[in-house]
């Protein structure tokens, strides 16, 4: 996918770089797969706000994606590449031979009419699942399983892949997209290649109006608050703030470790992101 320039007509589309949907074949998602996804608002089970800054936004509905890829030896074709609302890459309709439709995170390349299947002694092809033991070291994967059966839980998002780089006893070395490599048991899927809408981070949202029908709502700098609002608050004139950016309550805003020692996946970390 490549990123739209557009005539700069308004000011909100002056700066403004939109996806460009050219690889998107169908507009509809599939009703059998999709289900009304209720708004929270950024609040909790008591109504309290737990995540700010959410709220509002356009209605949607969650297409069911199937991230388990059990349905082994039995091919299916591609129907159709979408766009979902619900996560960043595309996702592609497969129909299979049996009859079952199921939605898949789409990778880069995937068109329709492409074959895809998953299981045991499958090529390692674009769009197939099979176990990392048996995926030449070096290749591309994604939707990755840490827990055999358990479905893929990393290298989700869009444009993202990690690289095969060994293969140890019952584990395989993955280098993820943060630079941590990680040993991962050779029995757990992977999918092969790249997940598609690789410009995705390129996109540029040109006006405040776009992030709400997004359901993000506006945020203030804690430097504009006064001292009772904010740590940052208050001074004369354009203060800096004098501390670390941090949230209202005093929390590090740049992030800070919360990692317990001692947990038990740290042995399965070789090399550390930082």
């Amino acid at each position: 996918m490549n990123v739209k320039h557009n005539k700069p007509v308004t000011p909100g589309s002056r700066f403004r770089k939109p996806p460009d949907f050219g690889t998107i074949t169908k507009g509809k998602s599939e009703s059998s797969l999709t289900v009304v996804l209720k708004k929270s608002s950024g609040r909790n089970n008591l109504g309290r706000i737990t995540i700010r800054h959410r709220g509002g936004g356009s209605r949607r509905f969650y297409r069911i994606i199937d991230f388990k890829r059990d349905k082994f030896g039995i091919q299916g074709k591609v129907a159709s590449i979408e766009y979902d609302p619900n996560r960043t890459s595309f996702i592609a309709l497969v129909n299979y031979i049996d009859g079952e439709k199921r939605y898949i995170l789409s990778p880069k390349g995937l068109k329709v009419g492409d074959k895809v299947i998953s299981g045991h002694d499958v090529p390692a092809e674009v769009g197939n699942a099979l176990p990392l033991g048996e995926i030449p070291s070096g290749s591309e994967v994604h939707n990755i399983e840490l827990t055999p059966g358990k479905g893929g839980q990393i290298v989700r998002a869009a444009g993202s892949s990690a690289t095969l780089l060994a293969k140890e006893g019952d584990f395989a070395h993955i280098s993820l997209p943060s630079g941590e490599v990680r040993l991962v048991r050779l029995t757990c899927l992977a999918t092969v290649g790249q997940v598609s809408n690789v410009n995705n981070s390129a996109v540029v949202m040109g006006k405040a109006g776009r992030k709400r029908w997004l359901g993000r709502r506006p945020s203030v700098r804690g430097v504009a608050m006064n001292p009772v609002d904010h740590p940052l608050g208050g001074g004369e004139g354009k203060a800096a703030g004098g501390r670390h950016p941090c949230s209202p309550w005093g929390k590090p805003a740049k992030g800070y470790k919360t990692r317990k020692k001692g947990k038990i996946s740290d042995k399965y970390i070789v090399k550390r992101r930082k």
